[in-house]
């Protein structure tokens, strides 16, 4: 299993591209546990915490697509960076002014949420020009993800630690400092510099006229809500049982599951369409959350925690090969984001859904929201099996990237470049 992974971070730029875009992502990464404990220390309850995260996972949504859509036509550095500045600077806005008038500290929230730059997307774009093979391009995804669940479990300890000593506010100033400095590093990396799109159709729907792609965004869509509900629930939990650190461990139990089922979904080869393999791993995810309405004890429920998480990354890293099948040419960065956009619309609905009914009904419903939104993400894949089985393309890696103009490129994968 190791080898595997050992073999991609041996790989030029690899090992700093990956630390670098999860340094750079963590301001997103963390952002809903961030928003809802300043919330809270500034007097605010669960509704407000609920509807500032919304916004600015809302914000992130819009903003995603059209950032991507920037990277895929002017390039990674010249979108990149400035995005990751003005968005940490909406939260040092956030820090410094907190809810005493609160229309400037929604103002605050969506300029950083607008503003985060397509790290992600744009990673994934990157991979087939660094690894070139098709099996490491494969593997880079279930890494990536793997790598992603590691961000989400030392994240919110890593938050909780800062508001513990020092405050909310130091808390978001670090971390927002954090993710300029990753963006930073990876913009100057030689495939970030040199990196292009291929040449794309014009049509503004850009990737949006994919109909797989959008059957796949409906499906994240509410695995993005289930995600985000829990981040309410979660700290309603948490406060229950009157510790603040509560919440940290149930968090980083989530992303420890999906960190162990991403190091083992990745470790090998998997037969047949991704398509159909998606199903069965959302199915499997959906009933991983339907225990935690039980709301058990701590240590039960951080185990049961831990197993709701097993299959969120791989979902994640079987949905990226979905994409790359999908995406029409020239929009693999716009794709990506697509994805992003989707699962933060998600998260965003799931947190003001959870906060709603944290307070109506208690801490156990804002937990059933998860699991109904893992049951509706696997119905809309069902729905949905027929677009989804018909691919707009058969993918192939890109031997010289879209670094190299010439474009020489290996039959059978895509890095997301060619309908």
């Amino acid at each position: 299993m190791a080898a595997g992974y050992l073999d991609i971070l041996r790989a030029r730029h690899a090992a700093r591209l990956l630390a670098g875009t999860l340094v750079g992502r963590l301001p997103n990464g963390t952002a809903p546990i961030a928003i809802v404990l300043f919330t809270r220390a500034e007097g605010g309850g669960y509704t407000l915490a609920g509807a500032l995260a919304a916004a600015y996972g809302l914000a992130t949504a819009v903003g995603q697509p059209l950032l991507g859509r920037a990277v895929d036509l002017y390039g990674q550095p010249r979108v990149q960076l400035p995005a990751a500045v003005v968005s940490a600077l909406g939260m040092v806005l956030l820090a410094v002014c907190g809810l005493g008038v609160l229309p400037l500290a929604y103002a605050a929230v969506i300029v950083a949420g607008l503003f985060t730059p397509p790290l992600e997307g744009g990673l994934r774009a990157l991979w087939p020009s660094v690894l070139g093979r098709e099996d490491r391009v494969h593997r880079a995804y279930a890494m990536d993800a793997v790598a992603q669940e590691v961000m989400f479990t030392l994240g919110p300890l890593l938050v909780t630690l800062l508001v513990a000593l020092w405050s909310p506010a130091a808390a978001l100033l670090v971390i927002n400092a954090l993710g300029v400095l990753g963006a930073l590093w990876v913009v100057l990396s030689e495939p970030s510099r040199t990196w292009r799109s291929a040449p794309r159709e014009a049509h503004w729907l850009g990737a949006l006229r994919s109909p797989g792609l959008l059957a796949l965004l409906g499906a994240f869509f509410f695995v993005g809500l289930a995600l985000g509900s829990i981040t309410v629930a979660g700290v309603a939990y948490a406060d229950d049982h009157g510790r603040e650190s509560v919440y940290g461990w149930l968090m980083a139990a989530l992303g420890l599951g999906a960190l162990i089922g991403g190091a083992v979904y990745g470790a090998r080869q998997w037969a047949g369409a991704p398509e159909r393999r998606l199903r069965g791993i959302v199915a499997l995810l959906a009933l991983g959350y339907l225990p935690l309405t039980l709301t058990p004890g701590v240590v039960t429920m951080t185990a049961l925690a831990a197993l709701a998480g097993v299959f969120l990354a791989p979902a994640i890293a079987c949905s990226f090969l979905v994409v790359d099948r999908h995406a029409p040419r020239g929009t693999v960065t716009e794709a990506f984001s697509w994805l992003v956009t989707t699962f933060g619309v998600g998260a965003a609905a799931g947190t003001a859904v959870a906060g709603l009914a944290v307070e109506l009904g208690g801490t156990a419903q804002g937990f059933a929201v998860a699991g109904a939104g893992g049951v509706a993400a696997l119905l809309v894949l069902l729905a949905t099996g027929k677009v989804l089985a018909a691919p707009v393309r058969t993918p192939e890696v890109v031997i010289g990237s879209e670094n190299d103009r010439n474009g020489a490129a290996e039959p059978g994968f895509s890095s997301g470049h060619k309908a």
